[in-house]
């Protein structure tokens, strides 16, 4: 409840509201906190080159989809990617791989979906760093990492950083836990691109990168039988319960109420362990929720449950700046 009111105070303006003032020491003292662990880490340099998709607000923004998307264009583009990350969530803590069937408690919500959709091996780990030394021993056919979340782990020394941003942009702008901010705005002079999922924030850098992602709505299927596939016209002219574990639970909603759909709103923490009793509701009518909020649910009884997958879209002119930078840091 305290999380959930603290969130929409962070959001809710571009400047801190007076309730939130007596945050601002514990924000300097996070602040020092963390400008202390970074100059106290060492990086450690993996043989390939690393490319990190991260964000300096908490909560998801997009970074999931953004991480498939480079997937697959590297892919096109010749290269054999291979993904780490720290598996938020999950209980390992040590190195490990993700297999399609891994349980969710174990290894996390979204490295369990990069697994099933990406296509490419997918390790995690408190240490990412260590995690992608794993990865590679056990395939030595990769020859790039991306790091989905990382860009706060120092741990790992990168070629690329990308910082992700959806359409709530910085809030008030204040770090933790004034504010939704896990770095100060100046920390994306630093990064090479900045990927906004929504409108662009003013306050962003105009000299770094700025690409613009949409997410698009996919193919329904069914939860637990992806074979079975329907569209929203079919789905439409019932009232549905709609679930989201999400960042920005209001993102999947619009985009339910975009395709023509009634639905009663279910918001949930993000990362949000799911149990039946959470889901009573779905006795008086049929569910829908998102592909991350699927990889918990598929085991509890939901009943008539569908889930909507999103495609990102980006310009071509990503890839291009990634390869760029990483041939340039190879160069050098």
């Amino acid at each position: 409840m305290i999380a959930r009111w603290l969130q929409r105070s962070w959001f809710a303006q571009r400047r801190l509201p007076p309730a939130l003032w007596f945050l601002l020491p514990l924000a300097a003292l996070f602040f020092l906190l963390a400008r202390l662990k970074r100059w106290l880490t060492r990086p450690q340099r993996l043989p390939v080159p690393v490319v990190v998709v991260g964000n300096i607000t908490v909560g998801g923004a997009g970074k999931t989809p953004l991480t498939l998307w480079l997937s697959e264009r590297l892919r096109e583009k010749g290269w054999r990617p291979g993904i780490v990350s720290r598996g938020y969530g999950g209980s390992a803590t040590a190195p490990r791989p993700v297999a399609a069937d891994a349980a969710p408690a174990e290894v996390g919500d979204e490295p369990l979906l990069l697994a099933r959709r990406g296509g490419v091996p997918v390790w995690v780990g408190r240490d990412r760093a260590a995690a992608g030394r794993a990865l590679l021993a056990a395939h030595p056919e990769v020859d790039l990492l991306l790091c989905d979340d990382g860009l706060q782990h120092h741990r790992l020394a990168r070629d690329v950083e990308l910082a992700v941003f959806d359409d709530r942009g910085a809030g008030n702008g204040c770090l933790l836990p004034a504010g939704p901010l896990r770095e100060p705005l100046a920390r994306l002079s630093t990064v090479d691109a900045v990927v906004c999922n929504g409108a662009a924030d003013s306050r962003l850098p105009p000299a770094v990168p700025c690409f613009a992602m949409r997410l698009q709505a996919g193919t329904f299927y069914r939860l637990g039988q992806p074979e079975q596939t329907c569209t929203p016209a079919q789905l439409a002219g019932r009232r549905w319960h709609a679930l989201a574990g999400i960042g920005d639970p209001e993102r999947f909603f619009r985009t339910l109420e975009a395709l023509g759909l009634s639905f009663s709103r279910h918001p949930f923490p993000d990362h949000h362990a799911y149990t039946a009793a959470d889901l009573t509701f779905a006795a008086a009518g049929g569910l829908l929720m998102t592909e991350k909020d699927a990889v918990k649910c598929a085991g509890l009884s939901t009943g008539d449950a569908w889930v909507l997958p999103v495609e990102a879209e980006l310009s071509p002119a990503l890839v291009e700046l990634v390869l760029e930078k990483i041939r340039g840091r190879s160069l050098a």
